[in-house]
């Protein structure tokens, strides 16, 4: 590195390796003790002048040492020395400054002046050499230092808050004064750093800023301040969009100013305005990354300042030229660059506000800027070359600024601004052979192997690009382009290094061609592509490969422009024209462009896509191919035939696919050229994948060609056998999942496939095993049976410490794929691995490598030390794969990884599951001896420490923690019973329940909730919450009544508490609340005081929400504190929500009940929570709680308007939110406004409506922020708004917000959203002053119910549903209410006769409904969907089509049980809101739905329990039948046809069938028995009806079941006592004889369960009714039935002992019931005994043997207190 100037670029990059591997040998703990020594000797390294003689070679050896620390610190080295070693850079940076004579301002204002004094006498004074050569020594020393030391902030993340926070470090200080370093590449370097402080720290964005913006203000004379600042400032603006809390928007507001007045004070000293210039335009420029919310306020101004930086009109252009000397034309031009640049970064960060009126007004500055282009040249002439540079930077701009914008906007200036690109990249005024960086990512990935694998991706690849042959490859740096300062890093990249600006402009002006040629007429194409060729023949030798690179790169760009577009290429000249270009590279000697003309000439193929076109392009490379002998041009064209199989796919170049096989086939066998076998096969490859299944047939030839090659092909060229690798690849895809068969010839494909592979594994180039290793994945995925995983998983364990990035790549992601079918498999494997590794030698590497934690270990450790995005995000894959598919079964074994991530130990007994290690020391190892090699291992692992893991990985660890919850909860619900799982742990004691380890868990999320990391914190908050949610409810064995969680009340607490300091960041802070709420709302704090704490937290972070807006100093943004706000505000209405649910509870329980969740009264414990502890706890917060969350929702309100109604909404935003944040508060608003709802409903509730209004007007004076919001705007006092419009107000404002939101509620949003906001409603129509708005709006309740109806068609849970049942049935109470008002008024004013009371209503006189306007029928529409939705054969369309199947009634699950009972409720009550016109319209309807229920729910169950929905359908038809329309004239018979014919409905439903054998009778009869009580004068004398009834109860007498039975005989009896004789009479003369004789029969078969005795009982009691009924004359005849029958009930003495008890029981009841009869009825009673003398002697019997065993029983009644008194005594005494 120091050598002369003749240092090669490949010796540089040789040594750089070589000290990186010696580092990484010498390991992690020599790095950390002897890191400031290696330091110093690095950093000498790069400021030595010989290593730094030219630009180019100064940056290529600041990119070696910035690699060779990234290298070693990133990875070698913990968290904690990391910060060590920032410290030390941090002492080499100001030892550096204050070599350079500045010394770090320490912030007093003398110190600062003198600083600048030195800094003005060091500029006059530069004839100092010796000062010179320093500075510019320093200035690489500078970057190096800086770059790492930002690369190890950003990587520390918020675990480098020490390095910021402790004084005697001085990092921000000393990085600061970098600022003001004279070199420019230093303060950028310095800026850089600042940007990734403030990305790992956002608390020190803001602050940073104003620090800056004070020293820009201060320091406004000194050139460096101005330049060095201002890059800082850039920086830290580019670096908002990766702080998601973002800055504070009167930041902008400062930016804009400073650069406007760095731009206005540009002109007064000319010393400066160059850098202020700059300055302004670059903060201007980083202004725009700020994105369109905050851009918007500043574009009018932007958009003049743009304008006044061009001359106005063609004459301003012309007398321009003619003024000024070199220095004014200098900073002009830098100006226009800046000018441009700013407006690239507006059009690229804010595409929204592109509005056609903006592109108008930008295009007047670029169309003057395009003008000005062609005056440069002449410009230059006059006033010398150095202003060339500056030229090209406004070229640059424009091309960049242009190429974002549509071309459509500048068609006009098409002809000049392709004359500039054309000249820039033909290197027309160009002495410099500079060549495009833009090749290699036009050509196709894959085609780098023909270039040689310098094209490879590998770990050092940052260093290797210098190596690639294309200009100043890999050189560059932040100074050749300052604006990237604030733009995206481009992926991949860690520091943004834009290249010299003279390959910047030609990668820009070949972008820009690529974009326009599309739109350009074929006329000019013709003439530019004629143009290329006569340029490429007059140049000569390099330049001419320079030219060609560019001009091929151009026309690259331009046809892949053209296959976007979907355009053409033109007419048959100008493609005859673009193929001469393309036809003459395929031959050039140079294999860049040989692959350039291959993929243009595919490009073109796909363009012009006609056959005959491809045809003549493919037979010319057949002759060709045929003809040529010489390796050039046989290479190029058999690419060429691969693109255009690529481009045109199979079908369109099917017809050339045997040809061009044939001859690939034989090329690829060309031993003596081994590129020409590369090409062909890599050709051969593309055929493969293009053709797909039409390749099937030359399957056979190519597989036993590439299978004879790799075997015979010496291993040593690489290059053919990656392109093996590639064709095989390609052909296991196209037979694809063939490969399962076993077919003879498949097994044969299928071996020789397994073959080839098994080669290329043994391979010793690492792209060639990874050829092998996706091949094998490949495989693995169509014939997984067929891989052998036992010897792939070892071969992969050992790739992944292997030090070549493709090939860990390739492992891990065929790991991935492994893992997603047979993770227990691999796992396995890998362990067996780590067992045998001790037996054999070489696999030293692998013992250190998998422990007992086995590859997941491994993996995990893994995530420490790559760097790569696709590698760490295939391992995040694989472990999640893992995880799901093992976790459950192996429990601990992954919570102890998880554990141990998160604890992070560096001890290293701790088995720690990391290994550093590229063990690229394995070789110096196998040459030990067996003995001697233990030992050594032994001490290697004290020597080499693992790295502690990093922050990133415990984000993951903590992330898989909740992954694992989630699984368990999943697999099985013992996870989560203690008591289960301990029992399952004695039977089986191998088996593994989370429960069990809920003690890890908690400390697990402790510690992850309490870490330095944000992001860890939040991922802990979030793993605690699923923690309490799924714990809260698990009971404590050992204590009954407590949960398993009360004993961690502390830690719960403990890990709360920190994110409610000062100084946490926003997001967190919500997420804690969310925690809060979470916990205090679980119930599992039993005691007041523990409550407190947290609730406490609650109560503070509450004062903060007060305090309004812009009151505290600000850090972040405002809608971080909109976010922090509305968390605030949720947690207190989901805690004030679960209260009020415990104190409703409390309320409907009977007093002595102590909720068991709450605590249990052991005998005298104290500090039992009562149930309305929590409200106690609520309470005294509700007054200011009810105006924040009234004000939140009207914010919410607000902003869910649509867009056109913008201009209504507040000018200076909300209670919570400012105008300028108001799209991302929108998202904070959205995920809280839902139990805010709710918690108002309830507050509204629970205080009537009544409270509040006062308080919320009066004490407005006396609050500052968010009241001040409540003060109606009219100029009338706040008490003038009445009660009503408060009223009215509120419930338009959760009316309103409730309705918006189930309209349409994005099926993102969660379900616990829908059913707050549904809950909220229902709270709402529970009070009656809501209830009376609704009512008188009709149109709003017809809204509400349509609303429903669309939210039930869209979402699902069965909860959802009967909620919305719920709140339909509260606006039906509603609506009744008002009616009843309105009908009792009328009845009061005109005591008319009853009729027309009952006219109010719907339907008026007509009985029509109008749908949309009517509430009844909005109603019907929703209840029927719910019907029919759980009911589907209520629907006749779907019972009448063919296809339908007999369906039998089942149980209906419970959910749906409740909720169709819910609907048939609410259905019945309806006509009570229709006019009896009105109701006769849905009668029909209504009536139809409610007999279906009944057919369809009416299932017998096997404890005879009544269904609800049947319940409910039988009390709606009592309901309807009873309902006061009966008596309404006009309707009568419409009436009564409607009754009659339900009734037979109800009566053909009850017929017995076959097919309905689980029919329920009961329910049925008693549906007949409603009609018959209910509406006996429309039935009388209808026979069909009479007969139909009399049959189903003649059914049920019958029935063999006695339940059955007995209700018949309860149901006969209420027909046979009905009122109306004319009813009951013919069923008495009917029914009563078959009573009769089922009674007598009884004697016969006595009753053997107390079911049959109940039956008899009930038929009894008819008989005695029948007696009573019956008239005096009659009486004896019908004693003379009832009598006898009692009678032969009683049993003889003898009899009675050994009877059964049912038996007894009917004995005994007919004793008694005899002895109540005779007293009733003397007379007939003796003349039935009389008649019969056998009765009278039974009856005597019984008597007396009843009268002796009541008298033994009051006998024993007597003696039993004096028995019993004796031990209860004794059992006392002998207590005590």
């Amino acid at each position: 590195l120091k050598g002369g100037g003749s240092v090669s670029r490949e010796v540089r990059v040789g040594v750089t390796q070589a000290y990186v591997v010696f580092v990484t040998t010498l390991g992690g703990q020599w790095l950390e003790r002897n890191f400031a020594m290696f330091l110093s000797h690095v950093l000498d390294l790069v400021s030595h002048p010989r290593a730094t003689q030219t630009h180019v070679e100064a940056v290529y050896s600041r990119r070696c040492v910035s690699f060779m620390l990234r290298a070693t610190l990133g990875s070698l080295l913990g968290e904690k020395a990391q910060i060590a070693a920032a410290k030390e850079i941090c002492q080499a940076i100001s030892k550096q400054m204050r070599a350079v004579g500045k010394e770090v301002v320490d912030g007093g204002e003398i110190s600062r002046f003198r600083a600048l004094q030195k800094a003005v006498v060091n500029d006059t004074s530069n004839e100092n050499k010796a000062g010179a050569a320093d500075v510019s020594a320093s200035q690489h020393v500078m970057v190096c230092a800086l770059k790492e030391l930002g690369s190890l902030v950003q990587s520390l993340s918020a675990t480098a808050s020490p390095l910021i926070q402790e004084p005697s470090i001085g990092l921000l200080e000393t990085v600061t004064s970098v600022l003001l370093h004279p070199s420019m590449a230093a303060r950028l370097a310095a800026a850089w750093c600042l940007r990734c402080v403030a990305v790992a720290l956002p608390y020190q964005l803001t602050p940073m800023l104003d620090r800056c913006a004070e020293r820009i203000n201060n320091l406004k004379t000194s050139p460096e301040a101005v330049s060095g600042y201002s890059f800082a400032m850039a920086a830290l603006l580019g670096g908002v969009h990766q702080c998601p809390l973002g800055l504070p928007h009167a930041k902008g507001k400062m930016v804009v100013s400073i650069a406007e007045d760095l731009l206005r004070t540009a002109a007064q000293n000319s010393r400066l305005s160059l850098q202020r210039t700059q300055a302004g335009w670059l903060l201007l420029g980083a202004l725009m990354t700020l994105g369109p919310s905050l851009v918007r306020y500043h574009l009018p101004k932007m958009l003049l300042l743009w304008r006044n930086v061009f001359p106005r009109s063609q004459k301003e252009l012309e007398a321009e030229k003619a003024r000024g000397d070199s220095f004014t034309w200098q900073v002009t031009l830098e100006g226009r660059a800046g000018a441009l640049c700013a407006m690239r970064s507006f059009v690229a960060h804010c595409p929204e506000l592109l509005t056609e009126d903006v592109i108008r007004r930008l295009m007047t500055p670029i169309e003057c800027a395009m003008t000005m282009m062609s005056h440069i040249p002449a410009v230059i002439k006059v006033h010398g070359a150095h202003l060339k540079a500056s030229a090209a930077m406004v070229r640059l701009r424009l091309y960049d600024i242009l190429a974002l914008l549509p071309p459509k906007t500048y068609e006009g200036s098409f002809n000049a601004l392709l004359r500039e690109l054309v000249a820039e990249f033909t290197l027309t005024d160009n002495s410099a052979n500079t060549t495009t960086s833009l090749l290699r990512s036009l050509c196709h990935y894959d085609d780098s192997v023909l270039m040689g694998s310098w094209l490879q991706e590998t770990d050092h690849k940052s260093i290797e690009d210098q190596l690639q042959p294309n200009s100043a490859s890999g050189s560059g740096a932040l100074e050749h382009d300052p604006s990237s300062i604030y733009l995206r890093v481009p992926v991949g990249e860690a520091i943004p290094g834009p290249l010299p600006l003279g390959v910047s402009v030609i990668d820009a002006s070949v972008a820009l061609f690529g974009v326009v040629f599309p739109h350009v007429s074929f006329k000019h194409r013709l003439q530019m592509l004629d143009h290329f060729a006569e340029c490429i023949k007059q140049a000569k030798g390099v330049r001419q490969q320079a030219v060609q690179l560019n001009i091929f790169t151009a026309v690259l760009s331009a046809l892949k422009g053209l296959a976007e577009n979907k355009s053409s290429l033109g007419p048959e000249e100008v493609r005859k024209s673009a193929l001469a270009l393309v036809m003459g590279a395929l031959d050039n000697p140079n294999p860049i462009l040989r692959c350039a003309a291959g993929e243009a000439l595919g490009r073109m193929a796909q363009v012009v896509g006609e056959a005959s076109f491809i045809a003549r392009m493919a037979q010319y490379s057949f002759d060709k191919l045929k003809s040529a002998r010489d390796v050039v041009s046989r290479t190029g064209h058999s690419l060429a035939l691969g693109c255009l199989h690529r481009y045109v796919g199979g079908i369109g170049s099917g017809q050339h696919l045997k040809t061009s096989v044939s001859i690939l086939l034989a090329l690829a066998q060309d031993g003596t050229s081994h590129e020409v076998q590369t090409w062909a096969l890599h050709s051969l490859a593309l055929i493969v994948d293009s053709s797909g299944p039409m390749y099937r047939g030359y399957v056979e030839p190519t597989l036993s060609l590439v299978l004879t090659l790799l075997l015979t092909v010496p291993p040593s060229h690489t290059e053919v056998h990656q392109c093996l690798g590639r064709c095989l690849g390609a052909l296991i895809t196209t037979v694809g999942p063939e490969l399962q068969g076993n077919s003879a010839s498949i097994s044969t494909i299928r071996s020789s496939c397994l073959v080839g592979c098994a080669i290329m594994q043994d391979h010793s180039d690492s792209l060639v095993q990874a050829a092998a290793i996706s091949c094998l994945q490949q495989l693995h995925m169509f014939a997984p049976r067929h891989v052998n995983l036992s010897s792939l998983v070892p071969c992969l364990c050992v790739h992944l410490c292997s030090s070549h990035l493709l090939l860990r790549r390739a492992a891990v992601a065929c790991l991935r794929q492994l893992a997603q079918r047979e993770a227990a498999e691999v796992c396995e494997y890998a362990m067996s691995l780590a067992k045998k590794a001790g037996d054999s030698k070489d696999s030293t590497a692998i013992n250190l490598n998998i422990t007992e934690t086995g590859l997941e270990g491994v993996l995990f450790g893994m995530l420490d030390r790559e760097t790569d995005r696709k590698l760490c995000s295939d391992i995040h894959d694989t472990l999640g794969h893992m995880l799901s598919s093992l976790a459950v079964e192996k429990l601990s074994h992954w919570l102890k990884l998880c554990k141990d991530v998160l604890a992070a130990t560096t001890d290293v007994g701790a088995a720690a599951p990391v290994e550093v290690g590229k063990e690229e020391d394995s070789e110096k190892k196998d040459e030990m001896d067996d003995d001697i090699m233990f030992t050594a291992l032994g001490e290697d692992n004290k020597s080499k420490p693992s790295v502690a893991p990093r922050w990133v990985t415990r984000v993951f660890a903590a992330d898989c923690l909740c992954r694992i919850i989630l699984l368990c909860e999943n697999a099985d619900k013992v996870h989560f019973d203690l008591a289960a799982a301990r029992s399952a742990k004695a039977k089986n004691p191998k088996g593994d329940l989370l429960v069990l380890h809920l003690s890890d868990l908690i400390r697990m999320a402790f510690m992850a909730a309490t870490d330095h990391s944000n992001q860890l914190r939040m991922a802990g908050l979030q793993a605690l919450e699923d923690i309490i949610k799924k714990f809260a409810a698990v009971p404590e064995p050992e204590f009954p009544g407590h949960v398993i969680l009360e004993q961690y009340q502390a830690n719960v607490g403990a890990a709360l508490r920190p994110a409610f300091s000062q100084d946490t960041p926003s997001d967190i802070t919500a997420k804690a609340c969310q925690v809060c709420s979470t916990w205090i709302g679980s119930g599992v704090v039993s005691d007041l005081n523990d409550l407190r704490r947290v609730h406490n937290l609650l109560v503070s972070s509450l004062d903060k929400v007060q305090a309004g807006k812009g009151s505290s100093s600000q850090l972040y943004s405002e809608s971080a504190t909109t976010m922090e706000k509305l968390a605030v505000l949720k947690a207190w209405a989901e805690v004030y929500v679960v209260a009020m649910k415990i104190k409703k509870e409390a309320e409907n329980k009977p007093p002595k009940v102590v909720r068991s969740e709450e605590e249990e009264e052991e005998l005298g414990t104290t500090g039992v929570l009562p149930p309305d502890s929590l409200i106690i706890l609520v309470q005294p917060e509700l007054p200011t709680l009810s105006r924040l969350w009234l004000a939140a929702l009207r914010d919410y309100a607000l902003l869910t308007l649509p867009a056109e109604f913008a201009s209504q909404l507040p000018p200076d935003g909300g209670a919570f939110y400012t105008p300028e944040t108001i799209d991302t508060a929108r998202l904070h608003y959205r995920g809280s406004w839902a139990p805010v709802l709710h918690a108002v409903a309830l507050w509204l509730h629970s205080s009537g409506f009544s409270a509040g209004e006062t308080a919320d007007d009066a004490p407005a004076g006396s609050l500052r922020g968010p009241a001040a919001a409540y003060i109606p705007a009219s100029s009338t006092p706040p008490a003038a708004k009445n009660i009503e419009d408060v009223v009215k107000d509120r419930m338009h404002l959760l009316l309103g917000v409730s309705i918006e939101f189930l309209c349409f509620p994005r099926p993102e949003e969660p379900i616990e959203h829908v059913m707050s906001c549904l809950q909220a409603l229902c709270t709402l129509l529970d009070t009656p002053r809501a209830r009376t708005h609704i009512a008188e709006d009709q149109l709003l309740g017809v809204e509400l119910l349509n609303v429903l109806h669309r939210l039930l068609l869209t979402r699902d849970p069965p909860s959802v549903q009967l909620q919305v049942t719920r709140v339909v049935q509260e606006t039906i109470h509603a609506a009744q209410e008002q009616l009843q008002e309105l009908r009792n008024a009328k009845s009061k004013d005109d005591a008319v006769e009853k009729d027309a009371v009952c006219v109010f209503g719907e339907g008026g006189d007509t009985g029509g409904l109008v749908p949309g306007k009517s509430l009844v029928f909005a109603a019907m529409e929703l209840l029927v969907f719910i019907l029919v939705r759980h009911l589907p054969q209520l629907n006749t369309k779907v019972s009448d089509s063919p296809s339908h199947q007999a369906y039998r009634p089942q149980r209906l699950p419970e959910d749906s049980a409740k909720l169709v009972a819910a609907t048939v409720t609410i259905l019945a009550d309806l006509p009570s809101l229709c006019s009896p016109a009105g109701s006769m319209t849905i009668l029909p309807t209504i009536l139809f739905l409610v007999t279906g229920v009944l057919r369809e729910t009416a299932v017998k169950t096997p404890d005879n329990q009544v269904p609800p929905p049947v319940s409910a359908a039988l009390q709606g038809i009592k309901t309807i039948i009873t309902s006061p329309l009966a008596r309404v004239e006009k309707t009568r018979s419409q009436w009564t046809g409607l009754v009659r014919s339900s009734l037979a409905s109800v009566l053909e439903y009850s017929q017995p069938d076959e097919s309905r054998p689980n029919m329920d009778d009961v329910s049925m009869l008693t549906a007949i028995t409603l009609f018959l009580l209910s509406a006996s004068s429309e039935l009388i004398g209808v026979t069909s009806l009479q007969n139909g009834c009399m049959n189903r109860f003649r059914n049920a007498l019958n029935s063999s079941d006695p339940w059955v039975q007995a209700k018949c005989y309860q149901l006969l009896l209420s027909v046979f006592q009905h009122s109306n004789r004319a009813l009951s009479t013919p069923y008495i003369h009917a029914l009563a004889p078959l009573m009769v004789e089922k009674l007598k029969a009884v004697e016969r078969s006595r009753p053997g369960t107390s079911m049959e005795l109940q039956a008899v009982q009930e038929g009894i009691k008819v008989l005695e009714n029948l007696v009573a009924m019956g008239e005096e004359q009659n009486r004896v005849q019908l004693l003379a039935l009832l009598v006898p029958t009692l009678i032969s009930y009683l049993l003889d003495e003898n009899a009675f002992d050994s009877a059964p008890l049912a038996s007894k029981g009917l004995h005994e009841f007919a004793l008694q019931d005899l002895m109540r009869i005779g007293p009733l009825y003397p007379s007939a009673f003796k003349a039935v005994i009389g008649a019969a003398p056998e009765l009278k002697t039974r009856l005597e019997t019984a008597i007396r043997a009843n009268q002796a065993s009541s008298k033994a029983k009051a006998a024993a009644r007597l003696a039993q207190p004096t028995v019993q008194a004796a031990p209860t005594i004794k059992l006392k005494t002998s207590f005590f």
